[in-house]
């Protein structure tokens, strides 16, 4: 199914039908504030394994992210940060930004494996923020990417769609996307470490 919504005001009913399809297992394909992303409900381990074995990886190799509404899932999900790590956090979110964190036992076992971090999101788009809200729980992560490299199927949704709608339940048409990914920043160590420089600019 391909949906339109508009990240100004996404339907409410619109949003409900993507919870209903995450709840029973399925996958989304979705806009962010970079490049689409495709992800399922981060509890449910069969939709989780789905996503890994059409990206090629193993789950627990994976450098998966989370994609959180707001702040307030951090403690749901992570040790606890330090302030200045919480200060950078909330003056760059949401935007287009991956920070990485210690991960705490909340987060399901499939992800871990010799892991000990997690990616957290909180893009600045209202379509997936509210699809996370209204769900209430993060949802996985992990980037649409075109191995030929036509770069239309990464930014045009239904290009999208027509390529990925048999793995993906629901493809959303938010627009165009981007082809810049988001700025990774390590926040495991004393200090935050840019890991990959993408469309954020870190204010700190």
């Amino acid at each position: 199914m391909l949906l339109r919504l508009y990240n100004e005001n996404p339907n409410p009913r619109d949003i409900r039908t993507i919870v209903d399809v995450l709840r029973n297992g399925g996958i989304i394909i979705y806009p962010t504030d970079t490049v689409y992303g495709l992800g399922c409900d981060i509890t449910n381990s069969k939709a989780v394994e789905k996503v890994a074995r059409f990206k090629g990886i193993k789950i627990e190799k994976a450098n998966f992210s989370f994609i959180c509404s707001d702040l307030s899932h951090l403690a749901d999900y992570t040790k606890p940060i330090s302030n200045s790590i919480f200060k950078l956090m909330k003056k760059n979110l949401p935007g287009p930004f991956t920070f990485i964190l210690d991960a705490n036992n909340n987060v399901p076992k499939y992800f871990k494996g010799k892991k000990k971090t997690v990616g957290i999101r909180i893009p600045d788009n209202n379509i997936i923020r509210e699809i996370v809200y209204e769900l209430g729980n993060p949802i996985l992560s992990t980037s649409i990417r075109d191995e030929d490299e036509i770069l239309e199927y990464t930014t045009d949704p239904e290009l999208i769609y027509e390529k990925y709608n048999d793995i993906a339940d629901i493809v959303i048409d938010g627009g165009y996307g981007e082809l810049t990914p988001s700025t990774v920043v390590d926040c495991t160590g004393a200090i935050a470490v840019i890991v990959r420089q993408g469309k954020g600019i870190l204010d700190e």
